[in-house]
């Protein structure tokens, strides 16, 4: 009686472990399969370059290709899985560096590799001169950011040649070319030219002018830095501490000599003459006298 016991409680232990075990493992799946949808519905596929891209690559599917993306950070401006097909029939090229695995947005790419097509409607593209000293050494590149700064002579009657002043024109200006050299993969320093700029239309005006006045220098900063500084005006007066240094006298040079003129004085009164002796008399004739002698008779 005790052994059946036993057989029967064995047994409905052993079935409970296995509808346990069934029981794991179908809510396993179900758990697996849901996560696998869910994932499945979270995640999309857009075009990303297959290689780096330079400035004026053709797109082809030799260098894009699709990857699943989540579907709730999609870039703006990406081309999505249905899209892809149409990019690569257009003929399009890019007009802005892209790196592999990066997606391939609408701004970045453009049916002509022309610098236009890196301005925005409201912005415009203006050349200043530079040279190594102007041009930071030629460490201004294709895609740094910079201040403008005017140094001209110092306006008004007053200012000497030496008075020089220097303003600063524009501040955080993006540099679209140096030279002909457009693409922002080229980072090595070199010797330029000519800098070309994305200035406001306001701000092309400026340059305009201020190429004609006076000497423009760059300013290279960090592109990360946005904020612009107080625009002070800094004259050559303040650079040497307000002294002044006299010419000197050449060593050969002779003082002149004051030649003092003898100036004759004129005598208010006469020398007197001598008065003769013996008797006379004084005669007066306005403010002079004269003394006349007389003669005695008979002596």
């Amino acid at each position: 009686m005790e052994r059946r016991n036993l057989i029967i409680i064995g047994a409905a232990v052993l079935f409970g472990l296995v509808a346990v075990y069934f029981a794991n493992a179908w809510f396993s799946g179900v758990e697996k399969k849901q996560e696998q949808v869910a994932e499945q519905r979270a995640l999309t596929r857009i075009a990303v370059a297959d290689q780096d891209l330079a400035f004026g690559t053709a797109l082809s599917s030799a260098n894009v290709r699709l990857v699943a993306w989540p579907a709730d950070s999609v870039p703006q401006g990406a081309y999505r899985d249905g899209e892809a097909q149409r990019l690569l029939g257009e003929g399009k090229v890019a007009i802005r560096p892209i790196a592999r695995g990066e997606p391939i947005l609408v701004s970045r790419i453009s049916e002509r590799a022309v610098l236009s097509a890196n301005i925005p409607p409201d912005m415009r593209a203006v050349t200043v001169p530079v040279d190594a000293v102007s041009g930071v050494a030629g460490f201004v590149t294709p895609g740094d950011v910079v201040d403008v700064l005017l140094t001209r002579q110092i306006p008004g009657d007053g200012a000497s040649s030496d008075d020089k002043m220097t303003t600063v024109v524009l501040d955080n200006v993006q540099v679209l070319a140096v030279d002909l050299r457009a693409s922002e993969q080229n980072t090595d320093p070199s010797e330029s030219k000519t800098a070309t700029l994305m200035v406001h239309p306001e701000g092309a005006q400026r340059l305009a002018l201020a190429t004609q006045i006076g000497r423009l220098s760059l300013a290279l900063r960090n592109v990360e830095d946005p904020g612009t500084g107080v625009r002070r005006v800094v004259t050559s007066r303040e650079l040497g501490g307000g002294l002044f240094i006299p010419a000197r006298r050449s060593s050969g040079s002779v003082a002149p000599q004051v030649r003092s003129a003898a100036v004759a004085v004129p005598s208010t009164q006469a020398a007197a003459a001598p008065r003769p002796s013996g008797p006379g008399m004084t005669v007066v004739r306005g403010t002079d006298t004269s003394f006349v002698g007389v003669q005695r008779h008979g002596y």
